[in-house]
């Protein structure tokens, strides 16, 4: 059979009975739009979260308080008070590779300025912090040493903050805002950084650590020590000379540590293994109505078979050999998947796109998932049509012309 010939059989085929053909076409539609959009959002969620942790610091090394416990209860990593000024000032005159280090004294208070208010994480640390977050001022500028020194109320915020306080576009420097009853007058504000999670820095104030600690806490002890290494290769290198000094100045081994140590790239690296499970697990859903879809087509073509008996029949009393009928079928069920792909696709990169443009969500949409959602559609034809296309090659042609 020549392949125009097929060509225009499979056609004729299909389009004989629109309203079954499109039923089939549908479920392929639905598993290739559904494989498509929801790897979009898998990858466009780790390219986000991605993102977010990068944009928190430049070679950023954490270090964070071990878990406190009270009568043989623990109360979480990060509860004990075992980190010190004068840890972080050991860390930055013995660790070689340190560009940058800020302590942080964290804690939720309710903010008010005027007859606004808001509730929002208010931060203590050092000039350093700025170089260590990445932080770039927009207005006025970030505190300073003798801010520090002198133990001066005055206070950075992020854009979030000055939206819910002063409205959006307003400049807030020069403003007094209070917080936990102390008058603090507002220096700087940080540009957007983006991101609507707890810790997002364009919702934070920050503020000298003296001042957190004489106002807010009355401790020495810090919540954490971000360290900024002096590139991505002395990232561990800076994480071993700082784990050995502070295992040394507390007294503890490796396995009684009070304190952890975590760099950006394991954060990263949790991250991506976390959301790429979430991804193939999507994927793995959508592919069922895939299978769904796979099992329609053969039902379909199993169905014309039948129907078309007495044609099979006819076509090899006339010399229609076995390959020209099983090629004649597996074209008609190669195009229907063929079909149910192309759109499909389209289909799919339509919702990702109506997701990232009217949701919340990002999703990305990849050529790899196109050209995986389309390499399965195309197996899924071959695969589900070779049945009924040899059963129909199959069939003798005396039985074939008797069939009722």
């Amino acid at each position: 059979m020549l392949l125009n010939d097929l060509y225009q059989e499979t056609i004729a085929a299909i389009t004989a009975n629109k309203a079954r053909s499109g039923l089939t076409i549908l479920g392929i539609v639905i598993g290739i739009a559904s494989v498509i959009s929801l790897t979009a959002i898998g990858q466009g969620s780790q390219n986000s979260i991605t993102s977010s942790i990068q944009s928190i610091g430049s070679n950023l090394i954490m270090v964070m308080p071990g878990a406190s416990r009270s009568a043989g209860v623990s109360g979480g990593m990060g509860s004990a008070e075992s980190l010190s000024l004068s840890d972080m000032e050991a860390i930055k005159k013995n660790v070689i590779g340190v560009k940058a280090i800020a302590p942080e004294i964290s804690k939720r208070y309710q903010i008010v300025a005027g007859s606004a208010n808001t509730n929002t994480t208010v931060l203590g640390t050092n000039v350093d912090y700025q170089q260590v977050r990445s932080l770039e001022i927009e207005s006025g500028n970030f505190f300073s040493e003798s801010d520090i020194t002198a133990s001066r109320k005055v206070a950075v915020i992020g854009p979030t903050v000055r939206d819910d306080l002063f409205g959006e576009g307003v400049d807030p420097v020069g403003q007094t805002i209070k917080i936990n009853n102390n008058n603090f007058k507002i220096v700087g504000m940080t540009k957007s950084k983006g991101g609507s999670s707890a810790s997002s820095q364009d919702d934070q104030i920050t503020i000298p650590y003296t001042v957190a600690q004489k106002y807010f806490t009355n401790s020495k002890y810090v919540g954490t020590i971000s360290i900024s290494a002096t590139s991505e290769d002395d990232i561990t290198s800076v994480q071993e000379q700082a784990t050995s000094l502070l295992l040394e100045r507390h007294n503890k081994t490796t396995e009684t540590a009070d304190f952890r140590i975590m760099n950006q790239a394991d954060i990263v690296s949790a991250a991506s293994s976390i959301t790429e499970t979430l991804t193939m697990l999507l994927a793995a859903i959508a592919g069922i109505s895939l299978l769904v879809g796979g099992i329609g087509i053969m039902n379909m073509m199993l169905t014309n078979v039948t129907e078309r008996t007495k044609e099979i029949g006819l076509r090899k009393a006339i010399g229609a050999r076995r390959n020209d009928i099983s090629n004649q079928f597996l074209a008609e069920a190669i195009t229907l998947t063929f079909l149910g792909g192309v759109i499909g696709i389209i289909l799919g990169w339509l919702i990702a796109w109506g997701i990232t443009t009217f949701a919340s969500l990002s999703a990305s949409v990849s050529w790899s998932s196109i050209l995986l959602a389309f390499g399965v559609s195309a197996a899924i034809g071959v695969i589900f049509g070779y049945y009924p296309a040899r059963r129909a090659s199959k069939l003798n042609p005396i039985d074939a012309l008797r069939y009722e």
